[in-house]
C-alpha cells in the first residue's frame, strides 16, 4: 500500500505538502492540490485511519447504544444517525442494551476504553425504573459526550433530543374532544418509561381542562395478555368512544378489538397512536398517528454530538432539541 512518504518523493514535495493537498489545505496551490490527488487517486492511496486516529487522539467514531432494534421508532432512529454520521465524516459502532441496565453499563465500558469518540444513547428501561444514572456522569467526566434521545435522564447535564409527548397527546385528545367523543380512554404499554409518564400527562390535562369526564387510563404491562385486557376493557366499559395510545400496539389491537366487538371505526370509535406510517398501513381502517420524526431525530443527535466534539474547547453549555410531532390523520378519526 502506498504512503504519504512514497507520494511526497515521487512528487518532490514534503509530506506535510501531500497531506495538505488531500484535505484541501488553502496553504496549497490548486496545481499541486490537483497533482496530488491524481497520483493519489492513480496508486488508489487510502489514509491509515488507525495512524490518523492515534496521531489526532480521535477514532472519528460514535457509539450508538438502543434498548431494542426491534423496535421500529429506533431503528429509524440509527438510519438517521448512521446517514448524518456518514455525512460529517463518523463511523458508529451499535450496541443494543436489550432494555438492561447492567448490559448498558458494559456497553459504554466497553466502547469507552478508546474506541469511539462520544455516544448517542437512548436510556433503558431498567435504567430508568432504577433510576441510576452514575454510569452516565462517568463516562462524561472521562471526557466523552453523550448525546440523549427520546428516552432521557433529566439529571444528567448532556445535550438532548426530544419530542413534545406532552403536548402531543394532550393535542391529540383535543382533537377527539373536537370530535364531540364523551368518553376517551388513554391506553399505554410503556406506563414505567418517561415518555409514557409525559403521554399520560398530557393527555390528563386536555381531560381535565374539558370537564365532561375523569380521566380513564389502561395500564398495559409484559406479563399481560395486550389483545385480552383490551377487548376485556372495551366489553366492560362499552361506552368507550375514544382512544389515545401511548404506543402503536396497542392503538392497533385497539381498533381491531372494537371491530371485533362490532363497533365500526370511527362511526362508534375513533383511535388515535403514538406510530408510523409503516404501522399505520397494517390497520384497517387505517390508523391516525401521531409522527415522531425519527430519521430526524437521529439526524440531529449525530450533529449535536459531533458539535460537541468539534468545540470541546469552548465547554458551550448543554442543549435540548425539542422536534416537532405531527398528527397525521387517516381514517380512524373523524376529523
Amino acid at each position: 500500500m502506498v504512503t504519504l512518504k512514497q507520494l511526497a518523493k515521487e512528487l518532490n514535495v514534503s509530506i506535510s505538502t501531500v497531506s495538505k493537498a488531500l484535505n484541501n489545505s488553502e496553504e496549497i496551490g490548486e496545481e499541486t492540490v490537483k497533482r496530488v490527488k491524481e497520483l493519489a487517486e492513480l496508486y488508489n492511496y487510502k489514509p491509515n485511519r488507525m495512524a490518523l486516529s492515534l496521531k489526532q487522539n480521535k477514532t472519528k467514531t460514535i457509539g450508538v447504544i438502543i434498548p431494542n432494534i426491534l423496535n421500529h421508532f429506533l431503528a429509524k432512529v440509527l438510519f438517521g444517525i448512521e446517514r448524518e454520521a456518514t455525512k460529517l465524516g463518523y463511523n458508529i459502532i451499535t450496541c443494543i442494551s436489550n432494555e438492561s441496565l447492567e448490559t448498558e453499563k458494559a456497553s459504554l465500558q466497553l466502547l469507552a476504553s478508546g474506541s469511539v469518540d462520544g455516544f448517542i444513547l437512548c436510556v433503558s428501561e431498567e435504567t430508568q425504573i432504577k433510576n441510576e444514572i452514575d454510569h452516565f456522569k462517568k463516562t462524561i467526566s472521562q471526557g466523552l459526550p453523550i448525546v440523549m434521545f427520546d428516552r432521557v435522564a433529566h439529571d444528567v447535564m448532556c445535550d438532548k433530543v426530544i419530542v413534545d409527548d406532552f403536548d402531543a397527546t394532550y393535542n391529540a385528545t383535543k382533537n377527539l374532544l373536537l370530535e364531540n367523543r364523551k368518553n376517551i380512554v388513554f391506553i399505554s404499554n410503556i406506563d414505567d418509561l418517561s415518555v409514557g409518564k409525559l403521554r399520560e400527562r398530557g393527555y390528563n390535562k386536555a381531560i381535565l381542562e374539558n370537564g365532561g369526564q375523569d380521566p380513564l387510563v389502561l395500564r398495559i404491562f409484559k406479563k399481560d395478555d395486550h389483545q385480552k385486557k383490551i377487548k376485556s376493557f372495551f366489553r366492560k366499559n362499552n361506552t368507550i368512544d375514544g382512544v389515545v395510545s401511548a404506543d402503536s400496539s396497542s392503538a392497533i389491537i385497539a381498533i381491531n378489538s372494537a371491530i371485533n366487538l362490532g363497533k365500526k371505526v370511527p362511526k362508534h370509535m375513533s383511535v388515535i397512536g403514538f406510530a408510523s406510517k409503516s404501522d399505520s398501513n397494517h390497520t384497517l381502517p387505517r390508523l391516525t398517528t401521531i409522527r415522531q420524526h425519527a430519521k430526524v431525530i437521529g439526524a440531529n443527535a449525530t450533529q449535536l454530538l459531533v458539535n460537541r466534539l468539534q468545540n470541546m474547547h469552548l465547554n458551550e453549555d448543554v442543549r435540548t432539541i425539542i422536534v416537532k410531532t405531527s398528527l397525521v390523520k387517516n381514517k380512524s378519526t373523524l376529523l
